[in-house]
């Protein structure tokens, strides 16, 4: 089942619930479908679960960046009139979701980060993404989950469009670059938003080893593993994310 995308001034976004407000913050190559199991789940716990759909390829040159993420969802945040918020980025959805607490820290009262970039990725692995090559990006697709399966033939496509759109291609490797110049090491000490981590065990993106250094960085946050489990847990083993983040936020009384 779909889930409708709502447009809405300036804005495109999934909305589905009543309560406290959620809000799901894709990567750079994930679309609003990859979080389906936590859009389905949430709402029935009585949260509000939003997905906007960020502006990767919409910005101008200049401002494709992190930091114009950041200040993006601050907007919608805005607009939509939330405040204590919830922030559940996968991903770059977890650099932006951790840099606009950083800037907006009154506005989010916890954080979700899974295969967040912000430390370090292997973003494009070893080297260019070689445009034409349907089999390379397959490839380069299932190495992004455990179990290769999950790279369903859409998820395949989706990515081979984007890398063959020139446009398309080098705002990705601006964003990408731009992630990793914008290294928040130095500020993860100063954030005190409790933070849940959760992440693939065998993620090849962002290894295990970011995981345990966000944690170890971030004053108030808790790391939860889940077995054979590659870069987006949420998609790979949806259950089992949901009732990780489920219980946490139970614990900490979200």
């Amino acid at each position: 089942m779909e889930d409708e995308i709502i447009k809405d001034g300036k804005f495109r976004y999934i909305e589905k619930g009543e309560g406290t407000p959620i809000i799901i913050l894709h990567g750079l190559m994930g679309g609003l479908s990859n979080f389906h199991g936590v859009t389905d789940y949430f709402p029935k716990k009585g949260y509000k679960v939003l997905v906007p759909e960020l502006p990767i390829y919409d910005m101008p040159m200049i401002k494709t960046n992190v930091k114009n993420f950041a200040k993006y969802l601050e907007r919608f945040i805005e607009y939509k009139g939330l405040k204590d918020v919830i922030l559940l980025g996968n991903s770059l959805g977890g650099h932006i979701g951790l840099l606009h607490t950083k800037l907006f820290p009154e506005m989010v009262k916890a954080l979700v980060i899974t295969g967040s970039s912000g430390l370090y990725e292997s973003a494009m692995g070893d080297g260019y993404p070689k445009r034409g090559d349907y089999e390379f990006i397959k490839k380069k697709a299932q190495d992004v989950f455990y179990d290769p399966a999950v790279a369903t033939k859409e998820i395949v496509d989706e990515v081979f469009e984007t890398v063959n759109d020139r446009m398309k291609l080098v705002k990705t490797l601006a964003i990408a670059k731009s992630a990793i110049r914008h290294n928040m090491s130095k500020d993860l000490p100063k954030m005190h938003t409790p933070t849940c981590i959760i992440w693939g065990e065998n993620d090849s993106v962002t290894p295990p080893k970011v995981a345990k250094e966000f944690h170890e960085l971030l004053p108030d946050s808790e790391l939860y593993w889940i077995k054979e489990c590659g870069h987006a847990p949420m998609m790979e083993h949806p259950k089992e994310f949901n009732a990780i983040l489920d219980a946490w936020l139970e614990k900490r009384k979200f």
